[in-house]
């Protein structure tokens, strides 16, 4: 086994481009920010980069802002876990909202985890757009 140090950075973070599950290509960023408007269909997340680490376990989780299920009650944090392919491999995570947006608003943190130890964490606030900005984005594709 190696006894190299894991050595993981974020180097994007914000709303990105639509996530294609069927696709190697990871999304491409188009906004770098930590607050993310209530939109349907908006995608948000960070790429790291993980060096030193292949084919161990990397755990992802994202813990949702206590969106109800179809039973009201709060959704359990969305994780998962992959091998990491390589000795220098970008990883995507994120999510997107769906409707109804108004209860997707709150704090959404994503973290990833090596041998249980978090090593890249990013949390992301989701605002509903307040009507001045609705006006401002109107304006603003018009000229």
């Amino acid at each position: 086994m190696s006894k190299l140090k894991p050595q993981v950075d974020v180097i994007q973070a914000g709303i990105f481009t639509q996530w294609q599950e069927d696709s190697d290509a990871l999304p491409r960023l188009l906004k770098a920010t930590m607050h993310v408007p209530a939109e349907i269909d908006i995608e948000f997340g960070f790429v790291a980069q993980i060096k030193k680490a292949k084919n161990q376990l990397l755990r992802y989780c994202i813990y949702h802002p206590d969106i109800p299920d179809d039973n009201g009650q709060p959704r359990p944090p969305f994780d998962g876990e992959v091998y990491v392919e390589s000795n220098d491999w970008k990883f995507y995570l994120g999510d997107t909202i769906w409707a109804p947006e108004h209860n997707k608003v709150g704090r959404w943190r994503m973290t990833l985890e090596l041998k249980g130890q978090v090593v890249a964490e990013k949390t992301f606030i989701v605002n509903l757009n307040s009507e001045e900005d609705k006006i401002a984005a109107f304006w603003k594709r018009r000229s």
